[in-house]
């Protein structure tokens, strides 16, 4: 057991299931359908696709060689706090607790509910029978259901969680293939498809739309950074840490084209437009009503692997800010008999609860995709740091052209989406602000300093 009380337990296995969980959730299943309400062509959203694909790689690359370097429970948090100042660590574990983590457990519980309601329409009618009428209500009191019952189980233990876990990214993955093989071996797609006579608005309104798609696919790709929030559990980090990042973003990329390609071939354009349970629609035009049931109750419960992987790891950041005086200190508190930060799960449910309840599923993933694009850039550019302040640590291949890739489109793509959705992005960055008074109040709480 370290000094700080975690256990090197997980390995390479379970660790790259985490990053594979994390990254394959809400965003793959929900988000095409509403990037072609925009791009209106299917070969652009694609090719979005791969360079997301591509961003996300470069990150992984960069993370690696820090977690590698800097083994400790918190990710990011640790990483800023260590090469920077403890006020950028604070505030990428303030943007982790207020949006990081919390709000993708709400993205993947009102995914869930959405396919949950393509696959059983009937429910409706069943619910209103007992008196709840407004389809978006009952949808909503089906989604805390499910972020309850996952952080009870996650609250038990993590030898438990991880076993749900492996289990339930198994299966997701095990149900993408089947997915893939049954609709592209169906026939019944059609390759006109992917031509659209229709496109993205010329000019400025155009790159726009681009920069606040690329944003939302570079939420469906997040969680490639997952396993460094565990590093102070996982065996051999200098080896097991980047390789987990490596493989598992790897993995991702290949299956999320391949179902986007799916999607393209089994729905026409303008009929994928809007559609949030977009999987569910691909399924019932290759097979039918009866397939597209199936799948999407499948998905419903894919979905339940992503939740999941969020609930383990955003506790461990919120832990450690507690552990460093920044944090409420009941946080940092372990269950006495599981050996979790079970404080810190149970803070992590309530808001995600409470964010479930706040908003659409397009402000949610616009809001959480402005405020999670912003630390990975500033953690990105630290490795440059890094190579100088540790010049013996475990390199990566790539630098600094991966770095440059990641920091300049990071950057790019807040800027467009800014100037698309400026009220959510503005919500974002006032989150984001608002963690500067917590930093020297939870400075001045913890440690009597005169601020």
């Amino acid at each position: 057991m370290d000094e700080n009380n975690l256990q090197r337990n997980i390995g390479l296995f379970p660790a790259t299931n985490i990053v594979v969980a994390n990254m394959i959730g809400a965003g793959i299943f929900t988000t095409s359908g509403l990037l072609m309400s925009g791009l209106n062509d299917p070969v652009l959203m694609l090719l979005l696709w791969i360079a997301g694909g591509i961003i996300a790689l470069c990150g992984a690359l960069s993370y690696g060689e820090l977690g590698a370097a800097i083994p400790a429970a918190g990710g990011e948090y640790k990483f800023l706090s260590d090469i920077y100042h403890p006020i950028f660590g604070f505030l990428s574990g303030w943007v982790s607790f207020t949006v990081g983590f919390s709000a993708p457990i709400a993205a993947s519980a009102m995914g869930f509910s959405e396919y949950f309601y393509r696959a059983l329409p009937g429910i409706s009618e069943w619910l209103a029978g007992v008196g709840i009428t407004d389809p978006g209500l009952s949808k909503k009191i089906l989604s805390l259901s499910v972020i309850l019952i996952f952080t009870s189980i996650h609250y038990r233990g993590m030898k438990y969680g991880t076993m749900v876990q492996n289990i339930l990214t198994l299966l997701k993955v095990a149900l993408i293939i089947a997915l893939l093989i049954a609709g592209y071996m169906s026939g019944k797609g059609n390759s006109v498809n992917f031509f659209s006579e229709s496109g993205v608005a010329p000019g400025l309104a155009g790159w726009k739309t681009i920069g606040l798609s690329l944003m939302w696919i570079m939420f469906a790709y997040s969680g490639w950074n997952a396993s460094t929030y565990l590093g102070a559990e996982i065996k051999d980090p200098e080896k097991t840490l980047p390789l987990s990042l490596i493989i598992g973003t790897g993995i991702v990329i290949l299956l999320y084209l391949g179902l986007n390609t799916l999607y393209i071939y089994s729905i026409e354009p303008e009929n994928m437009k809007g559609v949030i349970s977009v999987g569910g629609l691909a399924m019932g035009n290759l097979f039918g009503r009866s397939a597209e049931t199936l799948f999407s109750i499948l998905i419903a419960f894919a979905l339940f692997s992503s939740l999941s992987a969020f609930i383990i790891i955003g506790p461990r950041v919120y832990y450690s800010m507690a552990k460093d005086g920044l944090f409420f200190k009941s946080v940092s508190r372990l269950h006495p008999r599981f050996k979790v930060p079970s404080n810190s799960i149970a803070l992590q449910g309530m808001i995600a609860m409470i964010l479930t309840l706040s908003g659409t599923f397009e402000q949610v993933l616009t809001y959480m995709g402005f405020a999670l694009g912003i630390f990975p850039i500033l953690t990105v550019i630290s490795v440059f740091r890094l190579r100088r302040k540790y010049p013996d640590a475990p390199r990566m291949e790539g630098f600094p052209f991966t770095q440059v890739i990641y920091a300049s489109t990071g950057i790019l793509i807040l800027g467009l989406a800014f100037m698309e959705r400026p009220v959510e992005s503005s919500i974002a960055i006032l989150t984001v602000l608002a963690g500067v008074p917590a930093y020297y109040f939870f400075k001045k709480m913890h440690h009597g300093e005169k601020v």
